[in-house]
């Protein structure tokens, strides 16, 4: 059975495999997202992680994947303090950063636009699977804003020269541009979306859990480092442990006897 949590604009259903889907709920305004809907998506996250999922599909329904900052929103910030406005923002920092360094493989499902913030939480994934009408935009300098908390995670994506072009701009990137940019690893039709991220959710299945939360922490810990004797240090101390490990174990036998490791099922 698929077990289904909800609130007002996020819903969380985690089927019998282990795989997690993250909705936005709120297609009327485009899923625009503001202080409630981030303190959802904290709480969803939450589950996530305390259920051991095994992949999230992070999706949202309607149109558009997200217009960005909920106007509402906005409007309410800027009445805020200083003070204000950084414990807000904190709490945006924070969704970025639990979806960035979730234990499990990650999936974003693009279906259209994504704009100022969406292009962070599509940043923060693993993977970024989007529809030929997708469209992506950082906008927030247009209204007198800048996408400061995104930053660091769009920069990583794109690179430094397209973020300096493409955040001063705000020039609409059409999704064969994010994919050239490595905002999108796959572009699909709309009738093939679905299908195609199934299949890389059964891809990310086949693997030791224990084996891709590993290496998703490697690939933080090595990016951008010097491949001096620290960086060895760390990579050899956690191949070690792996090569030990139970499931390192019960890998390496399923290989050498030509069976389905336990995991699979």
């Amino acid at each position: 059975m698929t077990q289904t949590t909800d609130l007002q604009h996020a819903q969380l259903d985690i089927d019998p495999r282990g795989v997690a889907y993250l909705t936005l709920n709120r297609p009327e305004v485009h899923n625009a997202f503001d202080d409630h809907l981030i303190a959802e998506l904290l709480d969803k996250l939450r589950q996530v992680r305390e259920a051991s999922a095994r992949v999230l599909v992070f999706r949202s329904l309607g149109k558009s994947f997200s217009a960005g900052a909920d106007l509402g929103w906005m409007k309410r910030m800027a009445s805020y303090s200083k003070a204000e406005n950084k414990k807000d923002a904190q709490e945006l920092a924070r969704l970025m950063h639990e979806l960035d360094t979730l234990p499990c493989p990650t999936i974003c499902r693009v279906q259209g636009a994504a704009y100022g913030g969406a292009v962070g939480l599509a940043a923060c994934c693993d993977i970024v699977v989007a529809t030929e009408k997708a469209r992506f935009c950082l906008s927030e300098v247009k209204i007198g804003l800048s996408p400061a908390v995104i930053s660091p995670y769009v920069v990583r994506a794109i690179g430094v020269r397209a973020m300096r072009r493409y955040a001063l701009t705000t020039e609409v990137i059409t999704v064969h541009l994010a994919h050239q940019l490595g905002l999108v690893h796959e572009v699909v039709s709309e009738d093939a979306l679905d299908g195609q991220i199934e299949i890389l959710v059964e891809t990310l299945l086949a693997n030791s859990p224990q084996a891709v939360a590993r290496t998703k922490q490697l690939v933080h810990y090595v990016a951008d480092r010097p491949a001096d004797a620290t960086t060895q240090d760390y990579t050899t101390d956690l191949i070690a442990e792996i090569r030990v490990s139970e499931e390192g174990q019960e890998g390496l036998s399923a290989f050498f006897e030509k069976r389905a490791p336990g995991w699979q099922g």
